[in-house]
């Protein structure tokens, strides 16, 4: 019996404890829970160490506390309420020091393209040995006993690896890019993109030129608000031992808000496997049973909308600089009112953006609103990626 067959086995003949069915978003993994008693849907972010994060729109208790956040740029504050009870159908994990953190609304509804009331953390279920299986959409949840370290990897379908003694709080692990160089990075579930990082960190590593004005700036949404970022085409990298010979990953344009903290790698790359988190032994398995590891560079047009709820349209929030749809005219404030056969009233951000992204050098039909006036364009899509210096 080969490597990949005996440790295929040995998860198979683990103890499981429960099993949690989730559905996919917008590049997210979505479960349901009740907290306090009452029922949630919670986007699934192994960035966030806390609990969960939900709205006032939930009643969940009073407040009883504050807590300190951190996202890629900043620091803040939220109110926090004690946590009773938690529930995962007949799993009930200990709720020992857990609470909410809350924030005010936000549409995450809106984000992921399904009912979300909030985000939910690591700490429900830091307690277990957590298998995320992508491939058939369920969290798997074995006893902390289960020892993924005696797991033998073949360093081709299967990989483990070890989290690095830093970042207690959030999965970090090494990557290693094409001029040798390590970076630190969080194994992150709630971040969309492929990969995230910053372009001081790209700088220290010798991957972009100090002083180098990247092209194609869009804005990309975090906790505390937008921030400018680009993307970058990445080759011949090793993310967390596993060989990556392209990708494209999100360059935040501000600095790391912590030295040690250099980004993440989010969903792009992490849905392409079946990934099991012993944070006891701190130590990750990797399962790649899509056969790929990342998927080919996307292509735009370069125009980011979101529903603007007093007009009652899509609202075009951000045109990439010298892209296709700057080029057209298309300028912030417009309303974008069609993309191909699809009328838009109310959709998501991510939606519009699957809807504009496709093959290199292929066209989509647009129309839009500009000063009440309609026009109807025919955009050529384009990839808008740096590549490094």
């Amino acid at each position: 019996m080969t490597i990949q067959a005996l440790a295929l086995l040995a998860l198979a003949q683990a103890p499981t404890i429960a099993e949690i069915p989730f559905r996919i978003g917008d590049d997210a993994i979505i479960v349901d829970a009740k907290v306090n008693g009452k029922d949630v849907s919670l986007m699934f972010d192994t960035g966030f160490a806390g609990s969960f994060v939900i709205g006032p729109h939930i009643s969940l208790g009073k407040p009883d506390g504050k807590m300190g956040l951190k996202d890629f740029v900043g620091v803040f504050e939220a109110n926090t309420i004690k946590i009773n009870t938690i529930e995962f159908g007949a799993l009930r994990p200990p709720v020992e020091d857990m609470h909410v953190v809350q924030l005010p609304t936000m549409d995450y509804t809106q984000s992921y393209g399904t009912h979300v009331d909030g985000i939910m953390g690591l700490e429900p279920l830091r307690g277990y040995v957590l298998e995320i299986n992508f491939e058939k959409n369920k969290f798997i949840v074995h006893p902390d006993t289960h020892d993924i370290s005696k797991l033998q990897p073949d360093g081709q379908k299967t990989f483990l690896t070890r989290m690095l003694p830093v970042g207690h709080n959030s999965i970090e692990l090494s990557v290693r890019v094409k001029t040798g160089k390590q970076i630190i990075l969080a194994l992150d579930t709630g971040n969309a993109f492929y990969a995230t990082t910053h372009k001081d960190v790209l700088e220290s590593v010798g991957l972009w030129r100090s002083g180098t004005q990247p092209k194609f700036m869009q804005q990309s949404m975090v906790a505390s608000g937008a921030v400018d970022s680009w993307n970058i085409v990445m080759e011949d990298a090793q993310i967390f031992g596993i060989p990556v010979a392209k990708s494209v990953w999100n360059i935040i344009d501000l600095p790391a808000s912590d030295a040690q903290h250099q980004g993440t790698v989010g969903f792009g790359f992490l849905k392409h496997f079946n990934v099991t988190l012993d944070l006891k032994r701190r130590r990750v398995w990797f399962d790649n049973f899509s056969g790929q590891v990342a998927d080919d560079p996307p292509a735009e047009v370069g125009l980011a909308a979101t529903y603007h709820p007093r007009e009652q349209r899509m609202f075009i929030v951000d045109v990439t600089p010298d892209s296709p749809a700057e080029r057209a005219g298309i300028k912030v404030g417009d309303f974008l009112i069609s993309v191909g056969e699809e009328n838009l009233v109310r959709s998501t951000y991510r939606h519009v953006s699957s809807l504009l992204t496709g093959k290199e050098g292929t066209e989509v039909q647009i129309a839009v609103s500009s000063g009440g006036v309609l026009k109807r364009l025919t955009l050529k899509r384009e990839l808008l990626i740096n590549v490094g210096t």
